[in-house]
């Protein structure tokens, strides 16, 4: 062995058997020993941790808002505050559902342990129809769609890009109705106060209620009724702050358990910023229909009395068979054209629709292809 080796290391016998030695290596001498780990101490990390929370939710606040805003944003009026987060943000009031040390927060995700509206319990889904719907989207290149159909009898389904987040549009009007009539069965809003029109609330697009008198009262009924059969977007707005603005509207959404449904802006949303899915349209079709805990009887019965009306009948209605019942929303802000409801033929056969097409600017192929894509779902489900 080297010199040096000998030197470094030690050898010792480890065991003995008869004649045989065997010989354990031991670790070098100059290694460094372990150092003993310091106990911790639980008041140092408290106030640590004190100090630490101070300077993120106190002092970085106010350095920001007195100091940096001062350098970066000056301006000759100091008694006028200007809210920076507000001004990149600017719906962030709107979309916001939860409290939090005094601010606004929101929670992206549904709360699923607890969501109020049950999944839709599907079986199987039906490849021939949904081959044939591929087939009608083939002959429409300039249309995107989203389809869902679900059948109550045999709870089979055919799904075409159901999970796809598409523009709401009008149909957004459902979840607002729906958080309307829970807000009813708790108590806090009836259907027969009235409401004023005031210019807040007064707004361009689909309805008459924007041409009506100034301060012209009416009932909360009427306004949703409006809201439903005319998809009137004065009366929509009116409804949203009753219920506590698209806050609450957004907070009742979460609480559902709908994850991809949103408002973003208050009606109309022309750049089509409100959202949903074809799928969550069709949860809440079936939450209000089949699931006795989630809305009274009445409520439903009132739900679908003013779905029961809805004035536009071109789209999937317009696929139905004779004497076939529909109670549904539509929606349409040019870019996007959709329709949601449930459907109950002459014969009893009821399913839930969907359909939502992206298409170019107010193009007629839209349109056609929901009307089409009606009709072969219903010869499916009624053959």
């Amino acid at each position: 062995m080297p010199k040096l080796a000998r030197k470094e290391y030690e050898y010792i016998p480890e065991y003995h058997y008869g004649d045989n030695v065997r010989y354990m290596h031991l670790r070098e001498q100059n290694r460094p020993k372990k150092r003993l780990r310091k106990k911790i101490n639980p008041l140092q990390v408290l106030i640590s941790a004190s100090v630490l929370l101070f300077t993120l939710f106190c002092a970085m606040p106010f350095a920001f808002n007195n100091i940096t805003k001062a350098m970066f944003v000056p301006t000759p009026y100091a008694s006028i505050k200007t809210d920076l987060y507000k001004l990149a943000f600017p719906t962030y009031d709107y979309i916001s559902n939860a409290w939090f040390m005094g601010q606004r927060d929101f929670r992206f995700a549904a709360e699923g342990k607890k969501a109020q509206m049950l999944p839709i319990k599907e079986n199987v889904n039906m490849p021939l129809l949904e081959a044939q719907l591929n087939d009608l989207s083939k002959l429409y290149p300039t249309v995107h769609p989203s389809v869902y159909v679900w059948d109550y009898e045999t709870q089979n389904y055919a799904d075409v890009n159901a999970s796809e987040i598409y523009s709401a549009a009008s149909i957004i009007k459902i979840p607002v109705l729906i958080d309307l009539f829970q807000s009813i069965e708790a108590g806090q809003v009836s259907l027969d106060e009235d409401m004023p029109l005031t210019e807040y609330y007064r707004t361009e697009g689909s309805g008459n209620l924007q041409f009506k008198a100034r301060d012209s009262k009416y009932t909360i009924d009427k306004l949703a009724k409006l809201m439903i059969t005319d998809s009137d977007n004065s009366a929509t707005n009116m409804i949203m702050s009753r219920v506590g603005s698209m806050t609450d509207v957004n907070q009742a959404i979460r609480n559902w358990g709908l994850s991809d449904t949103e408002l973003h802006t208050w009606l109309p949303d022309l750049k089509g910023t409100n959202h949903t899915t074809s799928k969550d349209l069709a949860r809440m079709l079936y939450n209000i229909d089949d699931n006795e805990k989630f809305l009274t009887e009445s409520s439903k019965q009132k739900i679908f009395e003013y779905m029961g009306q809805v004035k536009n009948n071109r789209l999937i209605q317009a696929g139905l068979g004779s004497g076939a019942k529909f109670l549904h929303k539509t929606g349409d802000i040019g870019t996007m054209l959709g329709d949601a409801g449930i459907v109950i033929a002459p014969g009893g056969k009821k399913y839930i629709v969907v359909i939502l097409a992206n298409r170019p600017h107010n193009a007629v192929e839209g349109k056609d292809f929901i009307v089409h894509a009606s009709d072969i779902i219903y010869k499916y489900m009624v053959k």
